[in-house]
């Protein structure tokens, strides 16, 4: 059974105006880099070794790969990419729409939910099907990383686990059986 860890990125100065940012892009903060190094450094106490390593192609997600495993050589993928929010991009949190989002931002210019979640899960399986790809690393966002939960019918919120910046969800992966979550961890807690 492959293993692939799916990580958000460390926090940025978008997170801390509270700003939406799906396609655009923000700079991480000291904090977010400091959140990158640590769940790097518990990564490796922890044992794990990447095979492959994936990015979003956000420069957040790429900077945040690149303290998490320095020097290791990644592949930037598009499809990794966070939800796109279309017009309200970079516009204040308290224009979100009250969950679940659906296709609220399709007539904005955005992606509805459920082609989000098609390009998330596709990436995903077209990564992990990939010849000796057996512990991997995909650096993304945090409406991706709950949207795979989603796609897996997996309640992160009732099982008191949270998606912080750089936690990191663990996952097995086969070919015939898919992403079963194994679980999710935030090491700057």
């Amino acid at each position: 059974m492959a293993k692939l860890y799916m990580m958000r990125h460390g926090q940025t100065l978008f997170n801390v105006l509270k700003r939406k940012q799906g396609w655009c892009d923000s700079p991480l903060t000291a904090t977010g880099i400091e959140q990158a190094r640590a769940a790097g450094e518990w990564l490796r106490g922890h044992g794990i070794a990447f095979d492959h390593v994936y990015s979003s192609t956000s420069e957040r997600a790429c900077d945040t790969c690149e303290l998490v495993v320095p020097g290791v050589p990644y592949v930037r993928e598009k499809g990794l990419k966070e939800w796109n929010f279309g017009t309200f991009e970079g516009l204040t949190e308290d224009t979100n729409p009250p969950l679940p989002y659906g296709d609220f931002y399709v007539p904005f210019g955005g992606e509805g939910e459920m082609e989000f979640r098609a390009r998330l899960m596709d990436t995903l399986k077209r990564i992990m099907d990939r010849p000796d790809h057996e512990c991997v690393l995909a650096v993304s966002h945090g409406a991706a990383c709950a949207q795979v939960l989603r796609a897996l019918n997996y309640d992160y919120r009732s099982s008191g686990k949270r998606l912080g910046n750089c936690c990191i969800v663990e996952y097995d992966y086969s070919p015939s059986l898919g992403l079963s979550v194994c679980d999710i961890y935030n090491p700057n807690d």
